[in-house]
């Protein structure tokens, strides 16, 4: 059966005429020819939209090229390097495969509904972190507080990005320089491995040197306080990390739907290899064993619980306004709620798949170094720089394995780095309607700016910036602008009125259990996440180095500074209203469509029904 499709602007009389579509805009006809077996040729119609979705309300907005688009950039984003570094090694140090009942608890009573709710709630308004707030507008704070999160993190997240780019290019050699202790930045305390090393305190291994002493040249500052200038080899990869990240942003999901076709995928194919090699070295399946070593009995400490709480907070990359920029750009019969399940169920199956990567290479290390596995294994950034590293250069070919590993580490940082920006631009252009013209312009400028204050990141002293900013400028802020959201959504608006807005989209309203999620237990587990993120908090450090009391309070008024948008956006929109305090009120909680219905006196958040329906 023939089957084209032809953008015409006249339909002959021998077109059957269509049912003229609500929707404004450019259109393509869709001509279908059916030969029958009598060689009559029908022809049939249908009307489609070439390139953008229209939403109920008229207005026409970009969509993805694809589907497989949106849901790569989702898992890209959500499958970050903590992926690699945070969840393994709490899986190890929580109870093995115990850890897995309260992390599978919290990921069903929170996570999967947060991430559903976010990818609802930007499919169905059209708009970034901030816009989608015309649903509720004294909450509107929330949207820019997620925005500025975002914003801080990528002051610091791509400085990650440029030490594993530094990395790469270093690994293109036939002796890796992280092996020996005769190179120019050793210190007279550096010892080749061996037996003993990893037992003495007082020594330390090549490995560390390189990344301390010849990658950041922390030797060369006394604190936080003496950065000295940007070094020039980190500046300039850096830079490389900005001008990729520009033109894969530039033009919109356009050009990043497209880049995350390599960088969500390209972790996978690495992460199989290696693991296909790690099982393969000596000592690698103690390390497997003892990663899924089952301990119940740990489950009787709360401080399991709470970590897997906060691991299922920061894990899915709920709050930092990406989900609601990505889903913006869906059409909008998109099915949100199937996204949701498969996404977010993607992202923790990859966090367990890396445990056997990482626990393979450290068993292995555990082995042929002959000490005990918690003396080799940890987290963060002294896993991925140091540790494994310094397992992958024992290996024959170490310099092939090395460049595969920073590879994946350079493609697991661009796609959630890439998600943090688009949060920041479309939160913004939406906000600000004459930045639509100028998105590549605007574009620019924001990865400018962030490039020009990474630059305090790559200077000798740059890691005690780099600690402190990762302490603070996502940590209590992001679980507080989460809770307002929850609040905002599910009780304001209301979870009922926010049903069907799902419905209206894919045609099915959810069930009891997410709206129960939504309005009772979501908002419960953040608000205990927020206690417990003050209750628990301790000052930064980095290795022996505490940071003076000085710099902790900068911290917190960059944490602050996030959180206080709220409250003082609430503030100046319920004075710009005009009218009584309880029409102030009234026009202040009611969505910006129904100010007509306040008008006559019709507000549903004044009723007691509003607030009970579930």
């Amino acid at each position: 059966m023939p089957r084209g499709r032809l953008a015409v602007t006249l339909m002959s009389s021998a077109i059957a005429p269509v049912k003229p579509s609500s929707t404004a805009g450019p259109k393509e006809v869709e001509l279908i020819l059916v030969k029958e077996q009598n060689g009559v040729q029908f022809t049939s119609s249908t009307l489609v939209s070439p390139s953008c979705q229209t939403h109920p309300s008229g207005e026409e907005r970009e969509t993805w090229g694809k589907k497989i688009d949106f849901l790569l950039s989702v898992i890209g984003f959500a499958v970050d390097l903590a992926n690699v570094w945070r969840f393994p090694y709490l899986c190890y140090k929580n109870g093995g495969g115990a850890f897995l009942v309260p992390y599978l608890f919290f990921m069903v009573i929170a996570g999967m509904p947060l991430f559903y709710m976010e990818l609802a709630l930007g499919q169905y308004n059209r708009e970034g972190a901030a816009g989608v707030w015309k649903i509720c507008p004294i909450f509107k704070g929330v949207g820019f507080t997620v925005i500025l999160i975002s914003l801080y993190v990528g002051f610091y997240y791509n400085v990650i990005i440029a030490w594993a780019l530094f990395y790469l290019f270093s690994s293109f050699t036939s002796d890796l320089p992280w092996i020996h202790c005769n190179n120019t930045w050793n210190s007279p305390n550096c010892s080749d491995l061996n037996d003993t090393l990893l037992n003495d305190t007082h020594k330390a291994t090549p490995a560390l040197e390189y990344f301390e002493r010849g990658v950041l040249h922390l030797h060369e500052s006394t604190g936080i306080d003496d950065l000295g200038l940007p070094r020039w080899q980190l500046t300039a990869c850096l830079a490389v990390v900005i001008v990729v990240l520009y033109f894969s942003l530039w033009k919109g999901v356009k050009t990043s739907g497209k880049v995350v076709w390599i960088t969500a995928t390209m972790p996978y194919v690495v992460l199989t290899v290696l693991l296909l090699r790690g099982v393969t070295l000596p000592g690698a399946m103690d390390g497997i064993k003892a990663y899924l070593s089952v301990d119940f009995l740990r489950l009787c400490d709360a401080q399991v619980w709470i970590e897997a709480a906060t691991q299922i907070c920061f894990s899915l990359g709920v709050g930092f306004g990406v989900l609601i920029a990505f889903s913006s750009y869906n059409k909008f019969s998109n099915n949100c709620y199937r996204d949701a399940i498969i996404t977010s169920s993607i992202n923790s199956l990859t966090s367990f798949f890396s445990g056997f990567v990482i626990f393979s290479f450290l068993g292995y290390m555990s082995q042929k170094h002959n000490v005990a596995l918690d003396k080799v294994a940890t987290d963060g950034p002294g896993l991925v720089f140091i540790i494994y590293p310094e397992a992958i250069a024992t290996l024959p070919g170490s310099s092939v394995w090395a460049v595969i590993f920073f590879i994946m580490l350079l493609t697991l940082g661009i796609d959630s780095a890439m998600g943090g920006m688009e949060s920041v631009i479309t939160g913004l252009i939406d906000e600000f309607k004459c930045l639509h013209k100028h998105r590549e312009l605007f574009t620019l400028f924001i990865v400018v700016s962030t490039f020009l204050i990474s630059l305090i990141c790559v200077t000798n002293g740059g890691i005690y910036v780099f600690t402190l900013l990762d302490h603070f400028a996502a940590g209590t802020s992001i679980l507080f602008g989460v809770l307002i959201e929850a609040i905002g959504i599910a009780w304001f608006y209301g979870v009922d009125r926010f049903s069907d807005d799902i419905e209206e989209m894919i045609g099915q309203r959810p069930g009891l259990y997410w709206r129960l999620c939504w309005k009772f237990v979501s908002p419960c587990f953040l608000l205990f996440m927020v206690v417990i993120s003050f209750a628990t908090f301790n000052p930064p450090k980095y290795g022996s180095y505490y940071f003076p009391t000085w710099a902790t309070m900068v911290g917190w008024c960059l944490s602050i500074s996030s959180m206080i948008m709220v409250p003082l956006y609430a503030i100046y929109k319920f004075c710009s209203l005009p009218g009584s305090f309880c029409d102030k009120l009234a026009y202040a909680i009611t969505p910006e469509t129904e100010h007509h219905l306040v008008e006559r006196g019709e507000v549903r958040q004044f009723t007691l029904q509003h607030w009970l329906v579930v």
